[in-house]
């Protein structure tokens, strides 16, 4: 029997890891489900390949009664469904947690077993053998295991089974509640409990990915019209809207490409439906075309971009944020266009509602820029305040004249925003070209290029980011004023530096982050009086050129003096940022590592 230890008073942190096939999400998934409905804050990260079968995959699931921020990097619990993971990850576990594993097919020996951590081997194969014939009845015996020692309410991981596998028949659900059971009893038997007192409300609340978030915001924001290409890390958005988007009134169409997705979205956009594409970067460039055409007949479209690693193909599974520039240079030619990041669960359903406001109201592209991380992961957050989603179509046309007696779709306006009518209005005919045109929407580069009507199409389409700039609202820094340390980031490097800062508060560092959400039009004059108030500054982002430093200095003439990038392919952890935190306040340097900067 092993020796009752102690975990420390913080977070916890479990980690299954496997091959590609192996179950290792319905596990975790069921674990982080039966926490969050038990009143727990978790955040789950899976870190996975792109083969069907085989490789090596992980999830890493966190568990506070608190705001759970980052994926963290402890690993106080380990279920490790093959041996690879074994010599993977068991250095990684935490004094006071344990290893899960099927001991009848698995090695571990003492020596590669750290100091403090417990042996949790079980006969998974023979226990699970009592509930049907299928290999990953051993994953749910490693269920009940876990919910033994880590001092999980077993009721709670029992509901999330029953609940999962009750379309499947009472056959199904009792064999594996069976199999979670008697794993549950082994441990009891043969285990004793880590001395972990979890604090339990009961409390429900929303658990999610960053995807379906952006789908809730889709459908909160008024949105009528999303098409896509099954593309990773967006495909998740797809997946949640073409069984569930029909209900609220949203036509939903898989494509046969990228290109054929842009350009019925901008379709539907022009016609007055809300609408709403989603792909990666690979699928965004083939998608720049028509997103130049939106600008130029004023269509109104939002385009999800959630990052991969690029370039070309690159990592599809993994995560970076390398398409900052690509979203500015999007298309050829000069056109107003909005980029906007979203940071956290919360915020991706929100700032979708948003985008599709933003692109009614100025009549252009907008483009959101997600990642996988943010896509990708599980949370459990508050409630999502629906209420607060206001719908505002921008202006609409209300008489035909335009005070001119005939209607000129393209009229020149202070704001640079025409009043916007809808094709088959009564008195509202009008030519919607790619090409430039006068205010009236005819071509006027066919016989004679007019270059005083250029600049007056060009110059009204371009005050509309004058006139976005005075209603965005600021920019703000979230801490004290006077902070030692200003930490800068964009996406979803938020979370993971929130993270970092609880942990220097604490200490009693003074700190405090500056996160710019809205990338383009870029908030110079907001950005610049920031950031000449700063002591110290260090921009945390995952890619390798440091674009978002790149962007600020090209807009500011501002350097940001410290760097922190990560670019091999999984996600910032807190320690790392914690501790480049540390040695800066210190004026010492970190040392280079690879695909670390």
């Amino acid at each position: 029997m092993s020796s009752s230890t102690t975990l420390s008073p913080r977070k916890v942190s479990v980690r299954v890891g496997g091959a590609a096939g192996d179950g290792i999400a319905s596990v975790a998934e069921t674990l982080a489900k039966a926490c969050s409905r038990q009143g727990l804050y978790v955040y789950a990260y899976n870190s996975y390949q792109s083969v069907i079968r085989g490789g090596h995959i992980n999830m890493q699931i966190r568990i506070g009664a608190k705001k759970v921020w980052s994926q963290g990097d402890q690993c106080d619990f380990l279920v490790a469904l093959n041996q690879d993971t074994i010599a993977r990850h068991a250095a990684e576990v935490t004094p006071g947690g344990g290893i899960i594993y099927n001991k009848e097919k698995i090695k571990l020996d003492a020596a590669a077993l750290p100091k403090g951590v417990n042996d949790f081997g079980i006969p998974s194969s023979a226990i699970a053998a009592k509930f049907g014939k299928s290999p990953i009845m051993q994953n749910t015996v490693a269920l009940g295991v876990l919910s033994f020692v880590a001092n999980l309410p077993f009721d709670a991981v029992k509901d999330v089974i029953i609940s999962t596998f009750k379309k499947k028949g009472d056959a199904v659900v009792d064999a594996n509640v069976g199999a979670a059971q008697a794993g549950f009893d082994f441990a009891k038997e043969n285990f004793k409990k880590v001395e972990y007192t979890w604090q339990l409300t009961g409390t429900k609340r929303m658990f999610l990915t960053g995807n379906q978030a952006i789908a809730l915001g889709a459908v909160a924001g008024g949105c009528k019209f999303y098409s896509a290409y099954p593309m990773t890390p967006a495909s998740g958005i797809l997946h949640w809207l073409a069984p569930k988007g029909p209900k609220y009134g949203i036509v939903v169409k898989q494509c046969e490409d990228e290109i054929a997705a842009m350009n019925m979205a901008v379709g539907a956009g022009h016609v007055g439906a809300r609408s709403m594409t989603g792909t990666s970067g690979g699928g965004f460039a083939l998608m720049t075309e028509a997103i130049g055409l939106a600008s130029m007949i004023e269509a109104p479209v939002v385009v999800v971009n959630c990052q991969r690693g690029g370039p070309s193909t690159g990592l599809p599974t993994k995560q970076e944020q390398g398409d900052l520039f690509q979203a500015l240079g999007a298309s050829q030619g000069d056109f107003p266009k909005f980029i906007i990041a979203p940071s956290t669960v919360e915020d991706a359903f929100y700032t979708t509602a948003e985008a599709l406001n933003l692109a009614e109201i100025y009549q252009c592209p907008v483009i959101l820029l997600s990642d996988l991380l943010l896509s990708e992961h599980y949370e459990t957050i508050d409630d999502l305040d629906f209420s607060k989603v206001k719908i505002d179509r921008g202006e609409m046309v209300k008489d035909a004249s335009n005070g001119s007696g005939t209607y000129k779709r393209y009229l020149s306006t202070p704001s640079g925003i025409s009043p916007r009518a809808l094709p088959g209005m009564a008195g509202m005919m009008y030519t919607a070209a790619s090409d430039e045109h006068d205010e009236d929407g005819v071509v006027i580069s066919d016989v004679f290029t007019d270059p005083a009507k250029r600049i007056v199409m060009m110059d009204k389409r371009m005050r509309k980011m004058d006139t976005a700039l005075k209603n965005l609202p600021d920019p703000k820094v979230e801490g004290p004023a006077g902070a030692d340390l200003t930490f800068i980031t964009w996406g979803s490097t938020y979370n993971v530096v929130r993270d970092a800062i609880h942990r220097l508060e604490k200490e009693g560092v003074k700190v405090n982050h500056l996160n710019i959400k809205y990338l383009w039009p870029f908030q110079s004059d907001a950005i610049s009086k920031i950031l000449r108030s700063c002591k110290k500054t260090l921009i945390v982002e995952a890619n390798f050129s440091g674009q978002l430093e790149r962007l600020i200095r090209q807009e500011t003439g501002l350097s940001i003096e410290n760097h922190l990038r990560k670019y091999d392919g999984e996600p910032f952890g807190p320690e790392m940022v914690h501790a480049k935190a540390k040695s800066l306040l210190q004026g010492a340097k970190t040392p280079e590592l690879a695909g670390k900067r």
